[in-house]
């Protein structure tokens, strides 16, 4: 693999949620996207990059924008630096997400500049946590059981659900029947233990390529047949899980961070601030079981409450966790309580509006005590604390906290230089992962 990347394409890996760093290790992070900027990444000796978009909060105009503003800058950037490019849409391991807005946008955006597109790569796996697809299904490991994505809680989503676990059906279900599942390609385990990756090399005019990843090994032969089709000039856009990241820029399953790395990065003076907006059930969970393990100081925006009048409770909520910190780790979170919508738009303004005043407080409070560090709990949260409320624009992912879950970024630029953040996703871990992590942080 490490022969084949040596003159590959340099991916850039739009992730529309920042959690897509949390199977790798040593690569840069962008949450900003002036040409300058992509520029700085391009110079480090890295296999490719993120820049985190945090798309998957906006509405599909809006994130459709945001999409062709970052591809055009990283092509302006690779023209400057002599770069070639490849690009990825990472996206969520449980298939929600927009698609196909995201990889449309990109190719859009390519064939504008004499670039063609031959195939999608879709690729949602994220063995680390157990979803996998095995002859085109998509499935999500739940205790023992792996379960057809459909019927998990994530395919009820306000805003991305859907009810195909067959990615070919899923494809078809989300364009609204223009890309029609008898046209989707499938690369199955078995065609890949064979060694047979024709439906890759002989993809044509932006033929979507659903590849099975029942473990990293597929993973790494899919990489490898992609590798040497884009070095026979086959273009590829990527629309993949955390996994296709860790394979397509050469890295192996690697143990979390030690604790004499970790003791480094975290400074005393100080306790954590967990930062939570997730609602699924496991969050709750992960939640109740740090509960029973130590105490810490619990402070909640109520929803509704913040809906009406959001500056009382914000200014409340930072006066308690600021005097806490000196004493005691410290949870601040939104009410339980899942505020929906009337529609899908409704439900994604009523998100915006919870995570714009979560953010605001969790700004605040770092600026009148600074942590020892930062957990951000769910995907969006962790883009809107990293961006908003700690104004982080370059920063390195350091690598993981847990087996292949929970990333931690060393910022490099900015007012949160030198603070450490734990990117921790909603829907990954077991029950007592967010205790695990929080006891590893306040331990360093």
């Amino acid at each position: 693999m490490t022969a084949a990347l040596d003159g590959a394409r340099r991916v850039v890996f739009l992730d529309d949620d920042p959690t897509g760093t949390q199977t790798v290790r040593d690569l840069p992070v962008l949450t900003r996207w002036s040409v300058e900027d992509i520029q700085w990444a391009l110079r480090q000796d890295t296999a490719g990059f993120f820049v985190l978009t945090n798309t998957r909060s906006l509405a599909p105009r809006d994130a459709a924008a945001r999409d062709r503003e970052v591809v055009e800058a990283c092509l302006a950037a690779a023209g400057r630096e002599g770069a070639r490019l490849a690009f990825a849409s990472r996206s969520d391991s449980t298939l929600r997400g927009h698609f196909p807005l995201e990889t449309d946008v990109i190719t859009e955006v390519l064939a504008e500049h004499g670039k063609r597109v031959d195939a999608i790569v879709l690729n949602p796996a994220y063995t680390d946590a157990g979803r996998v697809t095995i002859g085109g299904t998509h499935w999500v490991r739940t205790g023992e059981d792996l379960v057809p994505v459909a019927d998990t809680e994530f395919a009820k989503d306000a805003t991305f659900g859907f009810t195909s676990s067959r990615l070919a059906d899923w494809v078809e279900e989300k364009s609204g029947g223009r890309i029609p599942a008898s046209e989707v390609a499938e690369l199955t385990v078995d065609d890949l233990r064979a060694g047979d990756l024709a439906k890759l090399s002989g993809a044509r005019d932006g033929q979507v390529v659903a590849v099975d990843t029942a473990e990293d090994g597929d993973l790494r032969v899919a990489v490898q047949g992609i590798l040497e089709a884009e070095a026979a000039g086959v273009s590829f856009v990527y629309r993949v899980g955390p996994s296709f990241v860790r394979a397509r820029v050469g890295q192996d399953v690697q143990p979390p961070i030690d604790d004499g790395a970790l003791t480094s990065l975290v400074h005393g003076g100080a306790h954590g601030l967990v930062v939570v907006g997730s609602h699924v059930g496991l969050t709750s969970r992960q939640l109740a079981k740090l509960a029973e393990r130590r105490e810490f100081v619990n402070v909640e925006l109520d929803v509704p409450s913040l809906l009406d009048s959001p500056e009382g409770q914000i200014e409340r909520a930072v006066a308690e966790a600021a005097d806490a910190l000196e004493h005691s780790l410290v949870v601040l979170s939104t009410s339980r309580t899942l505020v929906r919508g009337a529609d899908e738009a409704a439900s994604l303004d009523i998100a915006r509006r919870v995570s714009s005043a979560l953010t605001t407080t969790a700004g605040r409070i770092v600026a009148a005590r600074r942590p020892a560090y930062v957990v951000a709990k769910g995907g969006i949260t962790s883009s809107d604390v990293a961006t908003e409320s700690l104004g982080i624009g370059r920063a390195w992912v350091r690598g993981s906290l847990l087996p292949g879950i929970v990333s931690l970024w060393e910022p490099v630029s900015g007012l949160a230089q030198g603070l450490p953040y734990v990117v921790f996703a909603g829907n990954v871990g077991t029950e007592d992962s967010l205790a695990d992590v929080v006891d590893r942080l306040e331990k360093a």
